[in-house]
């Protein structure tokens, strides 16, 4: 394949100059990657996203950016623009668990990202792109990043499905943007996801719990083979997403294209989040049990744990903040002060 000659296939630096895209920029990771990019004095952004809820875009007030596109129109723009833009950060979805509009999901998930990768790959910008842990479905067949799983995955749900189909479509492609990869998100949670309603994370809706009722609510176990509140997952800190997506920004080497695992390795239960997040607001554990909804009940996923062993082996050594830690910070930075990172 032929890239343009303003861009070469090889790790190279960039400096503060750099048009940066960042799709899905006003949702909870992507605004979270844009105040980071923002603290490296990387103010060129591209800021791609639906821009019509005025709650979600509190996340990018005050953010430092020179464009915003808007998701519909974006393809048009950067057909027009891609010579000045230098690295692209797909980030944007439909991230709701429970949505079972496949039509929607293949439109905004699968399509999407399709179209976005070809015209990276015309015109030679490297993409990284949002997968999701939801692909593993059960855990069953294990939590390993082997692209060797990836076509025998069952994600639990239509979501699952859709990011599981996007990874197995970029495998089997030909013609790939000269550095790709694709990120699978494990249970991230932190400042900025205020919007997210059901589908903010545990730690969120647990200190709103406590904060309102001095009581949490924790999902009962269905399995005889977990104890209540004794499900486990993989549970990773905002800020430590977006230091790794830094780090790609700056490691851009073909030979590491691929999809990787992005979690802690180390699965932690809902108990140790929960007395984690009385810890931090000062109070006493008082954590009740209850069912879990017949909607989601045969969808839900009693452990998981990335295998970060890939990740590690191309570079990344920072080490990930512990639940105790992470919680620590986004309840008394964040949560009790309404702040956005």
């Amino acid at each position: 394949m032929q890239y343009p000659e303003r861009i070469t296939p090889y790790l190279c630096s960039l400096n503060h100059d750099t048009m940066i895209v960042i799709t899905g920029a006003s949702g909870f990771i992507g605004s979270a990657l844009v105040s980071r990019l923002n603290e490296e004095f990387y103010n060129d952004l591209v800021l791609v996203d639906d821009f019509s809820n005025p709650i979600k875009n509190r996340n990018i007030s005050g953010k430092k950016y020179s464009h915003k596109v808007d998701r519909r129109g974006f393809f048009r723009w950067l057909g027009r623009n891609h010579k000045m833009v230098q690295f692209v950060f797909h980030i944007g979805a439909r991230t709701d668990t429970t949505e079972f509009n496949w039509d929607l999901l293949k439109s905004l998930n699968l399509d999407y990202t399709k179209k976005l990768w070809r015209q990276c790959t015309r015109y030679g910008l490297p993409l990284v792109y949002a997968s999701s842990a939801a692909t593993y479905g059960d855990g069953s067949k294990g939590y390993s990043d082997d692209h060797d799983l990836i076509s025998r995955l069952e994600p639990l749900n239509p979501y699952g499905r859709s990011k599981n189909e996007f990874d197995k479509w970029a495998l089997a492609q030909d013609e790939q943007p000269w550095f790709w990869t694709g990120l699978k998100f494990f249970n991230v949670y932190g400042p900025n996801e205020y919007h997210k309603g059901r589908m903010a994370s545990v730690i969120f809706h647990a200190f709103h719990q406590v904060r309102d009722s001095g009581k949490l609510r924790l999902f009962r176990s269905h399995k005889a083979d977990y104890a209540d509140g004794e499900q486990k997952r993989d549970f990773i800190y905002v800020k430590d997403v977006v230091d790794v997506l830094f780090f790609l920004l700056h490691h851009r080497i073909s030979a590491n294209n691929g999809i990787y695992n992005l979690g802690t390795g180390k699965a932690e239960s809902f108990n140790t989040l929960g007395n984690a997040v009385f810890a931090a607001m000062g109070k006493k554990p008082d954590i009740e049990f209850i069912d879990i909804p017949e909607d989601i009940r045969d969808k839900y996923q009693y452990f998981t744990q990335a295998g970060m062993d890939k990740l590690r082996a191309i570079g990344y050594q920072k080490e990930f903040t512990s639940l105790e830690k992470g919680v620590h910070d986004y309840v008394l930075e964040y949560l009790m002060r309404s702040n956005y990172l």
